[in-house]
């Protein structure tokens, strides 16, 4: 899935990891430095919005990408934390952003999120 959301993307691609990308205007993303076999470049964790935030999918809880987040929000209130599903890659940081932010997780199994912490 990596491929094929880096191949069909139109906007331009950083493989450096904690740089935000503006995808279109309100819509942004953020390289987690976890390349793999499984997530080719690393995770992408999007920003929706501008004065206010909802991040999808805040990654693995590696703390240079909540780091790389926490400057992202750059102080702008975060009204949600979705997520999409719950692997290891897409979920674990939620816990991490939750606390920093105070934003509500939403999106998965009530039992996965106590797991996060």
């Amino acid at each position: 899935f990596a491929f094929a959301h880096r191949a069909c993307s139109a906007a331009p691609v950083s493989n450096t990891p904690g740089a935000l990308i503006e995808v279109e205007p309100g819509i942004a993303r953020l390289l987690a430095p976890n390349p793999s076999p499984y997530t080719f470049e690393g995770t992408w964790t999007h920003f929706v919005g501008t004065r206010e935030l909802a991040i999808i999918d805040p990654g693995p809880a590696l703390p240079e990408h909540v780091d790389a987040m926490v400057r992202a929000i750059a102080g702008r209130p975060v009204v949600a934390i979705l997520i999409t599903h719950t692997h290891r890659d897409h979920s674990p940081a939620a816990a991490a952003l939750r606390q920093a932010t105070g934003a509500p997780v939403v999106g998965c199994a009530p039992l996965e999120i106590d797991n996060l912490t």
